[in-house]
């Protein structure tokens, strides 16, 4: 395997670098579980209020990536700054700790939101870079890595943090220390860019172009239903059902590690067969699947959230190699940030609006039906149409 500059790749680098993403990820969802001790309990809010703490972190996102993908291709200065900003996100972390007020951790989580953006799009795009026509089986292990260490988070934190739920921050601050170390030790040499795309061409690009559009949107309407779970699920279980926090973990869990595993098969699967398809098909069994999340038991959602996975692993890598390969006139890291913001505005947007809507219902386990149903025909409905206008532009098999 060689690199977009000829060097040879060595076949096993690829496996390190997914665990290099599993020790980014798992820091992000380590708290999910224990989010009424962290936030509520803690600062004295509300279920709406706590959402803004998973909101914030995606609102830096959104602002960082766009911005950090754009620069990075016009001076092809990647891994640099994917170590520094790993760094920075291990320092704002362990911030998070300290006796702070709500409004000063709500700014933190936007800095440690930035952070955490720029250090997973350089990361992806370097080594997007260095796979060659084997990009998909590559984004696909490094899916693996970054679901699994999602799937993890989820299903420890609610365990270590079961009884003091700051000792989750504490964790993810040192598990981002060893993601610094690793990327300084892993990463790829950054490539000179063949292209250097300012504003002006990347706002044409997007304008002119509906083969980018469609998988920004794809990213963004997965990424908004995903919101849900990250606030509104562990509310639902624990508020309404009475879950403890290691359950809520797991459940969380069983949802994440289908979705893990079979990133890496679907990806190498994109490869040949059409993303479209696979695109629609997940989304299918994904939105269905959300849909009667509101309307369970905890106990039959055990059969429920691996479904979900599957459906999760369908889209993911599809969705991206269909961005990256028809993209013309916007670099590869230019993309790869704009799949991340789109999906950064979906995670912002989905607890904001999974907050709005619980406060529809009559009593919480209304309003959490009434949430989970809208998120659910918002992945259907939005896949369905965005599939629909890529048939009327797009001959290709892919």
């Amino acid at each position: 395997m060689t690199d977009a500059g000829g060097n040879n790749v060595a076949p096993g680098r690829h496996a390190l670098l997914a665990a290099t993403m599993f020790l980014l990820m798992m820091p992000e969802t380590l708290p999910v579980p224990v989010l009424r001790g962290l936030v509520i309990e803690r600062f004295g809010v509300d279920d709406s209020l706590a959402t803004l703490f998973m909101v914030a972190n995606m609102l830096g996102a959104l602002l960082a990536a766009p911005i950090a993908g754009l620069w990075v291709d016009r001076s092809g200065r990647r891994r640099r700054l994917c170590i520094l900003a790993l760094l920075c996100d291990a320092v704002a972390m362990q911030a998070l700790a300290h006796p702070l007020d709500y409004g000063v951790v709500l700014a933190l989580r936007v800095v440690e939101g930035s952070c955490h953006i720029i250090a997973l799009t350089m990361l992806m795009s370097l080594v997007a870079d260095s796979a060659g026509e084997r990009r998909g089986r590559a984004l696909g292990s490094l899916g693996v890595g970054l679901t699994l260490g999602v799937a993890t988070g989820a299903a420890i934190g609610g365990i270590i943090g079961k009884n003091e739920p700051l000792v989750t921050i504490h964790a993810a601050s040192g598990l981002l220390l060893l993601a610094t170390l690793a990327a300084a030790w892993l990463l790829p040499p950054d490539i000179t860019p063949e292209k250097r795309p300012g504003w002006r061409e990347v706002l044409v690009a997007f304008r002119d172009s509906p083969t980018v559009r469609t998988p920004l949107l794809l990213a963004f309407i997965d990424r908004f239903t995903v919101g849900f779970f990250t606030t509104g699920f562990p509310l639902l279980l624990a508020g309404v059902h009475g879950v403890d926090r290691p359950t809520i973990g797991m459940l969380l869990a069983a949802f994440l590690y289908p979705f893990g595993l079979l990133s890496y098969p679907f990806g190498r699967l994109a490869e040949r067969w059409s993303r479209r398809r696979l695109v629609g098909f997940g989304s299918l069994i994904y939105g269905l699947g959300v849909i009667s999340i509101g309307t369970l038991s905890p106990a039959t959602m055990w059969f429920v959230m691996p479904l979900l996975g599957i459906g999760s692993a369908v889209m993911f890598v599809p969705t991206l190699l269909w961005l990256l390969e028809r993209s013309p006139g916007i670099g590869r890291s230019t993309a790869m940030a704009s799949f991340h913001a789109a999906g950064s505005l979906g995670f912002l947007l989905g607890p904001l609006a999974c907050g709005f809507l619980v406060q529809l219902g009559d009593e919480p386990s209304t309003g959490y039906v009434i949430a989970f149903a809208v998120a659910g025909l918002t992945e259907i409905v939005g896949a369905a149409l965005v599939v629909r206008a890529v048939r009327r532009t797009d001959v290709t098999p892919h």
